[in-house]
């Protein structure tokens, strides 16, 4: 395992970084604020009237996998449960068997290739579901979108893979916007943008890791078993693509929790076999007589995940007291908890502009720890 100490010479290092990120994931990462603002004028371009026009449909069929179905969970956790409209994600390549004209397909995908994406949009179009799609310009998706006089937002094919969420979430929220699901102030794609500006800013390669939140989080999570804890829906669709990136990017598990409706099984995580056993963790201690992993909480905060459920059959019944919970659980078992993008007063941003600054934070994390491994140039060779 690579030490703390060698990771951060590494990961202070440009020429290193550029010499081990041969697909330029760190680039792509810090341009997440730029492909918002461009896929924004892309849908703009394309459309979206003419799906919107008609009105609010029954559902929403989002057909996607991987960050289009982050995407997918991310707008319908947006909505919340009084949307008037139900948003569906499926795999694909088949639609729900209810799915008709009343109803909106969506299928998103950076390829826009595959029978995963080809085959619901002809089908959508064969029972006359209005149809949207997304993915690279050119690709199959978009001829078959163009047969059924559909919209495409046709994505740039310089697309990074792993890095294109925000590409396929924004032509999402500008249809909520269409359709009076959500407000533009509550879907503010420059809000979103200007946001992850920022944290590009922050947590960018030329910031050395004492002054850059992912450089540290990236080191905290270097020999730790990270467990998510997340502040209700919003935060558990983060949680699903941050345990996403550090599997695929970075070849670490890390298992997720969603508050307050998994807090019986983490806080038995937390007080399990692989709790440090009640010994306070020394910091001065030497690293390698270290036998394992240990745990380490990582939280993503949401304030806005709502009140108590008012059925009184749970304690405790809000997001945000299973967490102070799960975190009096963590304290008392001395695992470290590290909290995901609480830097730099969180609480003036808005809600999705929140999420986008815990989502960039994440996914510069789990790059730097890529990096840190060495595990882009092993993948390539």
């Amino acid at each position: 395992m690579t030490s703390p100490e060698l990771a951060e010479e590494v990961l202070d290092n440009l020429e290193v970084l550029r010499a081990r990120d041969p697909r330029g994931l760190l680039p792509a990462v810090a341009g997440a604020g730029a492909q918002v603002r461009e896929t924004s004028r892309l849908t703009e371009e394309v459309g979206l009237q003419r799906v919107t026009e008609g009105g609010r449909p029954r559902g929403i069929v989002i057909v996607a996998r991987r960050e289009g179905a982050v995407a997918g969970s991310v707008l319908r956790a947006l909505l919340g449960p009084s949307s008037p409209v139900t948003v569906d994600v499926v795999p694909g390549p088949v639609l729900p068997v209810w799915t008709g004209p009343s109803d909106i397909a969506v299928v998103a995908t950076r390829t826009g290739a595959g029978r995963y994406a080809v085959t619901p949009a002809y089908e959508a179009a064969r029972r006359g579901v209005s149809l949207v799609g997304i993915g690279a310009e050119g690709a199959p998706l978009h001829a078959a979108c163009s047969t059924a006089r559909a919209p495409y937002v046709a994505l740039p094919r310089s697309r990074v893979r792993h890095t294109t969420l925000w590409s396929l979430l924004t032509p999402m929220l500008r249809l909520a916007v269409g359709l009076e699901l959500v407000s533009e102030s509550t879907a503010d794609c420059e809000a979103v943008a200007a946001a992850l500006d920022e944290v590009a800013g922050e947590c960018g390669p030329a910031q050395e890791s004492f002054v850059n939140p992912a450089k540290t989080l990236a080191l905290e999570l270097l020999g730790a078993l990270p467990v998510i804890a997340a502040e209700g829906p919003l935060a558990g669709a983060a949680a699903t693509r941050i345990a996403d990136q550090l599997a695929t990017l970075a070849g670490l598990p890390v298992p997720s929790f969603r508050l307050p409706d998994q807090r019986v099984a983490l806080n038995a995580v937390l007080g399990g076999p692989l709790a440090p056993a009640g010994e306070a963790d020394d910091f001065f201690r030497d690293r390698a007589e270290d036998t394992g992993r240990r745990l380490r909480l990582l939280t993503i905060r949401d304030d806005e995940a709502g009140g108590h459920d008012g059925a009184g059959e749970r304690e405790p019944r809000s997001a945000a007291e299973a967490m102070n919970e799960v975190l009096r659980a963590a304290a008392a078992a001395n695992i470290p908890v590290s909290g995901l993008a609480e830097h730099g007063e969180p609480d003036r941003f808005p809600r999705l502009p929140r999420l986008a600054r815990q989502l960039a934070v994440a996914d510069f994390s789990a790059v730097y720890l890529a990096l840190a491994f060495d595990h882009e140039r092993a993948l390539g060779e």
